[in-house]
């Protein structure tokens, strides 16, 4: 089996620390700007609110299905669960930072 180097596996791993940064904004801007729509459902047009309230669903889905597999370890592609700033796998040891 292919192993990566310790370099590549860090570069990758900042790579998709990066997307993840970068998904948690657009997800919370997203969502707080749904619920300030929702207050105020006439501001931009016309929307009821269950669809205000389906699409704060959308995105909230679409933001856990990313983090399901953007979010992986770099030489074993598990899970790293919820610690953005981890510097080891828990499950195969590399170092990611």
């Amino acid at each position: 089996m292919f192993k990566k180097d310790d370099r590549q596996i860090m570069q990758d791993f900042e790579v998709r620390r990066g997307r993840q940064l970068l998904a948690i904004g657009v997800a919370l801007f997203l969502v707080l700007f749904l619920a300030m729509l929702h207050k105020r459902p006439t501001v931009l047009g016309e929307f009821s609110k269950n669809s205000i309230y389906e699409t704060q669903i959308i995105v909230i889905a679409a933001f856990i299905g990313f983090s399901r597999f953007n979010w992986r370890c770099p030489s074993c592609n598990r899970y790293l669960g919820h610690d953005l700033n981890r510097r080891v796998c828990k499950k195969c040891g590399s170092r990611l930072r």
